[in-house]
């Protein structure tokens, strides 16, 4: 039975702005779709094509943006696409004529995109650009400067389907226990009514009053949205989510975290700082609890359905209820995977060590430039400590005696100094870029 709503007609952020190379091609997948990002020379806009050389079907992310023409070329064999994805160079071809002739056939194929709100954004269905023209952007109100607002932003992939990455977010009830001394605090939960002020295919509306004011907002296929004032001076904190399908059992969250006060402290924290303290601890502290929910969902679903498998009596889990809800009447209760010819597996696989579910550098250090780049940095600062402890402790060791005393021990002292900082950051910084394991019964 076909879905009521369409997944690929419709806009997904890909990645934050700040986290795409420029110099070279990127990579992604949304629902299955494999993309190739890339910015030519000549433009201040990046450019999204299916991942498919039309030669061969080698993928254009492994290509270059060529010197001279500042064209997407194909690392296999060199063809070349200008910004529409016409090709406008064959290597091997023995006439030019061959290129101009037949250009229509030897398109890359380039998908709509956009650029805004510091997200770059993709349309994945080709065949209705018009569409795509016509079609706004799932955007926040809360990501405007013009009103006060500041933000920063967030991306990791995780391992775990897309409904269970909505479900999880429009669950505030969990936070005091989940992310206990990260975001909330156990011995201070209560009860977080919530009620659905409005529910239609393209829009649900919940709202509570555990601060003064607090809407949710999910706006299908992706945008997940907090909107919470407290005072009485109209502040407000957002949390901004683009939940995105990657593959079966896997997705990947972009989240924007916004607020209208407080702004200087906003601008002195360093976003990878943010990211290792914060952010990163909040989605470990989900991955194992959903991973697991997860598989025995699955395996209850194949006899019954989540209204029997899931138990919620209290008005907490009812915007849960009604994405679910939601989700059979409008998507039959799944992702349209066979329409790219993807096969679901009956379960999820949850017998990976948590080195590989928890690991942050796969799913968020490799894709974020504020964490890959402090990485550097940290690297090359560890040779150069651990090189001047060597060297110094080696040509105190040659000096005369009288010299010795008298400029070694200075020398040898700052060495010292020098080695403590390269073990800090050897054994406790740099795992935070790699794997922290996140045991909930350890934290008090």
């Amino acid at each position: 039975m076909q879905s009521e709503f369409n997944f690929f007609q419709n806009w997904y952020p890909i990645l934050p702005i700040e986290d795409i190379d420029p110099h070279l091609p990127t990579a992604a997948t949304i629902l299955g779709i494999n993309l190739a990002i890339w910015k030519p020379k000549s433009s201040e806009t990046y450019r999204v094509f299916l991942d498919q050389c039309p030669h061969r079907l080698a993928p254009l992310s492994e290509g270059r943006v060529d010197e001279k023409t500042g064209n997407l070329m194909c690392s296999y064999h060199g063809w070349q696409f200008d910004v529409q994805g016409i090709c406008t160079h064959i290597p091997q071809a023995e006439n030019p004529e061959l290129v101009t002739k037949n250009q229509k056939n030897l398109c890359a194929v380039a998908l709509p995109c956009r650029q805004q709100n510091d997200l770059l954004w993709v349309w994945l269905d080709p065949q209705s650009a018009e569409q795509a023209e016509t079609t706004p952007l799932p955007l926040s109100p809360q990501i405007d400067a013009s009103k006060g607002f500041v933000w920063s932003s967030f991306v990791r992939d995780l391992e775990y389907d897309w409904q269970t990455l909505v479900e999880n977010v429009a669950d505030p009830s969990h936070v005091p226990f989940a992310h206990h001394g990260v975001q909330g605090d156990r011995n201070k939960a209560k009860p977080i009514p919530i009620e659905i002020e409005e529910s239609t295919a393209n829009l649900i509306v919940g709202a509570t009053f555990w601060a003064l004011s607090n809407h949710i907002t999910f706006e299908p296929p992706c945008r997940l949205e907090y909107a919470i004032g407290f005072g009485n001076g109209g502040k407000q904190i957002g949390l901004i989510t683009y939940c995105i399908p990657v593959s079966p059992g896997k997705s990947r969250i972009i989240a924007q975290f916004s607020r209208n006060f407080a702004k200087t402290l906003h601008h002195l924290t360093p976003r990878w700082w943010d990211h290792i303290h914060n952010r990163n601890m909040v989605i470990d502290g989900d991955m194992i609890l959903l991973r697991q929910q997860e598989y025995l969902l699955q395996q209850q679903q194949s006899v019954a359905s989540w209204k029997t498998a899931y138990k919620m009596p209290t008005s907490a889990d009812r915007l849960v209820i009604e994405f679910r809800n939601w989700f059979d009447k409008y998507c039959h209760g799944s992702l349209p995977w066979s329409e790219v010819g993807i096969s679901v597996p009956e379960s999820s696989n949850i017998n990976e060590s948590r080195e590989v579910v928890l690991d942050r550098y796969r799913q968020h250090t490799q894709h974020c430039s504020s964490c890959r780049g402090t990485l550097k940095v940290i690297q090359r600062l560890q040779a150069f400590l651990l090189a001047y402890f060597v060297i110094t402790v080696s040509g105190v060791a040659i000096l005369p005696d009288a010299l010795r005393l008298k400029f070694g021990l200075p020398l040898v002292a700052i060495a010292l100094l020098g080695l403590a900082a390269y073990s800090w950051l050897k054994l406790w910084l740099m795992p935070k870029f790699y794997f922290v394991d996140y045991v909930h019964a350890e934290r008090k």
